[in-house]
């Protein structure tokens, strides 16, 4: 197969589909500074003073019910558009998902009380869990092999971007006089983002794949042509493998499971398969609590003694840190492999029982993120049981650095490689579907956290830390024993891994078998033939 890096069409197309990653990003995290608007609380008629028991006490549930009902939305709009977007194809889909996002928006700016802001937080959720499904599997099903990683990994690295602008308009708002404009103008941006993405859709292509499994062949072909012109490929060789790669599996699919109900998912062991390790890999990467410190982040930080206004300016450093850590993420995707950057060789020693050293050895896996996560998350949560209510200045600067220290590890290793991974392991015929399920699965797993995070905090304190600690220690070892490497290989060539059969074959052939098969393809036009 001829190799095929990215195109100035391939960067277009994902620079495009990356203002949804920024739409999702930028909804979820401007709760986190809008919390810590006390103008916010004021309109909302909440507090965050501790002296107003009741009332404070109301309002770290309303808190947690506001973070909770995002993720509700998100769980919802994640099964949603795993139907909408291989029913009407991804494109109107985006569009779909762009116009619920400025519904939301425009009603969380205007709220007047805090029911209408937590409809409003509902809805934003549900399309951001749209944009957070589609725009992986758009870009996997456009860009090429060897850089699937690194283009698909913008998607996670963007969101943070979106995470950043959230994070950085609210410590620019909070200094303003004006107290509605506070956090008024930061929720009202969230309909920008949606906005500038209905202005590129237009110009966007359908995904190919999506074309074949509608029997538009001639339409992928044109699109894919496009996709993957270059000046050293002037035969449009790797076009027409893909081409011929991408209708073979279709036909092969279609032929041995026809149309695939949301039970048969399950049902079927090689999609069952792929389904339990979307769902271990989604609850994995939020069960090691990203979530709960992302959303908290500027009450954390109060919390360690800093004022307001410095807490809002080591939340945005934090997340711009954070940011950084997904682009790195995205850009060894490649060449270190999927697992390989969640993971690293467990040293043999370290492991008694003789079957599970077996199994893990000969993979070379342990989960190398969630394990630095855990590791920082246990001196976190030593220094808040020690030092927490203390003016010891260098033990709390500690624990500010272990939140940096976290996010190290969550964004450079796992934060990036959840989506890439998920957006792979499913076959077309399946994917949105699948992946739909696995952001469900990962919304699910957010909920009792961010429900349970604000009043956990407040009455247990660090012992909530404990359940960062005990919950990734067991979910290491299942990521090592299960999940395979999908590293290099094309769409449809994963579906080895899973035991299913792959119709054509091109990433591992030698010369011969490469020139053999490109002279047959070569033989009539690719165009619609090879259905």
């Amino acid at each position: 197969m001829v190799t095929s890096k990215f195109s100035w069409a391939n960067i277009a197309i994902v620079l495009s589909l990356c203002l949804g990653s920024i739409s999702y990003g930028y909804n979820f995290s401007i709760i986190s500074t809008t919390v810590g608007q006390p103008t916010w609380y004021a309109s909302m008629g909440l507090t965050a003073d501790a002296t107003n028991a009741s009332l404070y006490a109301y309002s770290n549930q309303m808190i947690g019910t506001i973070f909770g009902l995002f993720s509700a939305g998100a769980i919802f709009g994640a099964l949603f558009v795993g139907w909408v977007c291989d029913a009407y194809g991804r494109k109107k889909s985006l569009l779909i998902a762009a116009f619920i996002n400025i519904i939301g928006g425009a009603l969380q700016a205007g709220s007047v009380h805090v029911a209408m802001f937590i409809v409003a937080r509902f809805v934003t959720g549900f399309s951001g869990a749209m944009f957070v499904t589609l725009v992986p599997i758009y870009i996997a099903e456009v860009a090429p092999p060897a850089t699937r990683g690194l283009l698909v990994g913008q998607h996670g690295a963007f969101f943070l971007i979106g995470y950043v602008l959230a994070a950085w308009v609210g410590v620019g708002s909070y200094y303003s006089t004006n107290a509605q404009f506070n956090w008024r103008f930061p929720v009202s941006l969230q309909i920008l983002w949606p906005l500038l993405m209905c202005c590129f859709i237009k110009w966007l292509p359908e995904s190919p794949r999506w074309l074949v499994s509608k029997g538009q062949n001639d339409e992928a072909w044109q699109i894919l042509e496009k996709l993957h012109s270059s000046t050293e490929d002037s035969t449009h060789t790797f076009a027409r493998e893909e081409f011929y790669q991408i209708t073979s599996q279709y036909a092969v699919d279609e032929a041995a499971y026809g149309v695939v109900s949301f039970l048969d998912l399950f049902r079927k062991p090689p999609f069952r398969k792929r389904m339990l390790i979307g769902t271990l890999v989604m609850w994995a990467s939020q069960a090691n609590g990203a979530i709960v410190i992302y959303s908290n982040i500027v009450g954390l930080v109060t919390g360690l003694g800093f004022s307001n206004s410095n807490s809002l300016l080591l939340s945005a450093g934090w997340i711009t840190w954070a940011c950084i850590g997904n682009f790195t993420n995205a850009l060894f995707l490649d060449r270190l492999g999927r697992i390989r950057s969640l993971c690293k060789p467990i040293p043999y020693f370290l492991v008694d029982f003789r079957h599970i050293r077996h199994v893990l050895t000969s993979k070379g896996l342990t989960v190398i993120g969630i394990t630095g996560c855990v590791v920082f998350v246990i001196i976190e949560a030593a220094i808040v049981k020690n030092y927490g209510s203390s003016t010891n200045k260098a033990a709390l600067a500690a624990g500010v650095a272990m939140l940096f220290g976290f996010i190290t590890f969550y964004g450079g290793f796992v934060d990036t490689t959840i989506y890439v991974y998920c957006s792979e392991i499913f076959p077309t015929h399946i994917r949105a579907k699948g992946m739909g399920w696995s952001l469900a699965v990962f919304f699910l797993s957010t909920l009792p956290f961010l429900e349970s995070s604000t009043t956990g905090f407040a009455t247990i304190g660090w012992k909530y830390y404990l359940l960062f600690i005990i919950l990734p220690s067991i979910n290491v070892f299942l990521l090592a024993l299960f999940c395979p490497e999908t590293k290099g290989l094309s769409l449809e060539e994963i579906n080895g891994v899973f035991n299913d059969k792959v119709a054509v074959q091109l990433t591992h052939l030698d010369t011969e078998e490469k020139s053999a098969l490109g002279a047959c393809i070569l033989q009539g036009t690719p165009v619609g033939s090879q259905k």
